[in-house]
């Protein structure tokens, strides 16, 4: 507004003395009319001059206005976000103190958060990218914070703390993701409806994880190896390929069940569905920023988290293997429970099952034997022999779940049968001392 005054007081100004020239010499053409041509040219350069300011004054704003915009979205919109000030506290009391103890409270409660933007973000890449890459990125990113932890983990030695802290997230995920989603759901619709074929191909995957994970166990138990402390190590190695492969051919798999599915009912529902399709809250390359921004702040976070473990420990009293096996996972997945209760309240089970039973599979057959790999390149003796203890939780967890889900229906006492068994998985582990930590 200041720019358009001036330029509308330089031009009546120029245009007065304009016409006195014009009243005061009339025959003079040349002068006057190179008078004129300034007055033009001075005028011309005042606007462009005016016009370029307010344009990059605009884009400023524009550009201050869209990553506002971004923020509040992303960071302010919900009321569960208020915690993430508890990661840089975290930081700063293991500078300032060195209380361990606090420090991994402070990291745990930073970095839920943290694990739910991850989680938010790439739905909203998904968006963008259809819904086979969008699946295939869901596959990916969905325990990005459990692998982050992991990587950090093995990079400094600690193996014991990658196989105890994926044990835990497999077992949080079988018992308490999916007893919430079935207590909860219960309660509001009484009896639920899943979709048994695929449960049963998950029940499945999981088993054949659970036998790679049996016979490293027993080849170490009966002393059995043709090559001690070799045999071992090459079995779980040749293993966590074919897990791998097993994964890579599962995904592949329902990525075409999708579209064959997307196919087939495209244009049948879409009357019926515009009013429950959802569009996204931020756009693609914000997706991607912040994707990079929220990865980079768990990494930072989960090695302060890690190098917390022990110090906790004795500063509590309470066994490693309680610490990284029921209370290290909550960080991880506690997207994974609030999304699989809110879908199971608004009678959607499957997508309730694709988080907690999904997120176990990947894990399963793609994080541990993916750690396995890893730590064979890096020089780790990573192997799947996670003691006989540990197996025979997690094979007495797999059976259970599978039997739950054979009948294709879930209801509210389930659901509290499932949270039950963890509370006792929970309670073993307590008093349960890992000779290896």
């Amino acid at each position: 507004m200041d720019y358009k005054l001036q330029i509308l007081g330089v031009k009546s100004h120029l245009e007065m003395e304009s016409q006195d020239d014009r009243s005061i010499d009339v025959h003079d053409d040349s002068p006057g009319r190179d008078a004129q041509q300034r007055q033009r040219h001075f005028v011309n350069a005042i606007e462009q001059q005016a016009l370029s300011d307010s344009l990059s004054d605009g884009g400023r704003k524009t550009i201050g206005n869209a990553i506002y915009k971004s923020i509040k979205t992303v960071l302010l919109s919900k009321k569960f976000n208020l915690l993430i000030p508890f990661g840089p506290l975290a930081i700063l009391v293991q500078k300032q103190t060195g209380q361990n103890g606090w420090v991994f409270i402070l990291g745990l409660l930073g970095i839920m958060p943290l694990a739910e933007r991850l989680g938010y973000t790439t739905e909203q890449l998904a968006f963008y990218s259809g819904p086979t890459v969008g699946g295939l990125l869901n596959a990916t990113f969905g325990n990005a914070t459990e692998l982050i932890i992991s990587i950090y983990a093995l990079r400094i030695g600690k193996i014991r703390v990658v196989q105890l802290s994926l044990l835990g997230s497999l077992l949080s995920n079988l018992l308490f993701v999916l007893g919430c989603a079935f207590f909860f759901g219960g309660i509001v619709r009484k009896e639920q409806v899943f979709n048994k074929a695929t449960a049963a191909v998950d029940s499945g995957l999981l088993l054949m994880a659970v036998m790679g994970l049996l016979f490293p166990v027993f080849l170490h138990s009966t002393h059995t190896e043709v090559h001690l402390g070799i045999s071992e190590l090459a079995l779980s190695r040749s293993s966590s390929c074919i897990m791998l492969l097993a994964y890579v051919a599962y995904i592949i798999f329902q990525l075409k069940n999708l579209r064959d599915l997307d196919e087939s009912q495209n244009g049948e529902n879409s009357d019926d569905n515009d009013d429950d399709d959802e569009a996204p809250e931020i756009s693609k390359w914000e997706s991607v920023i912040w994707l990079a921004i929220t990865a980079a702040a768990i990494s930072i976070l989960s090695e302060y988290l890690v190098d917390a473990i022990e110090g906790t420990s004795l500063a509590w009293g309470v066994p490693v293997a309680f610490i990284s096996v029921i209370l290290l996972p909550i960080g991880g997945n506690t997207a994974a429970v609030t999304t699989s209760v809110m879908f199971a309240m608004k009678n959607k089970l499957d997508v309730s099952l694709g988080v907690a039973i999904g997120s176990s599979t990947q894990i399963s057959m793609f994080l541990i034997p993916f750690c396995v790999v890893i730590g064979w390149i890096i020089g780790r003796p990573v192997d799947l022999n996670f003691q006989l203890f540990e197996t025979a939780t997690l094979f007495m967890t797999v059976l259970f779940v599978a039997f739950m889900l054979q009948e294709g229906t879930a209801n509210y006492f389930k659901g509290l049968m499932l949270l039950f068994c963890y509370q006792i998985v929970a309670a073993s582990y307590f008093v349960h001392e890992d000779p290896l930590s």
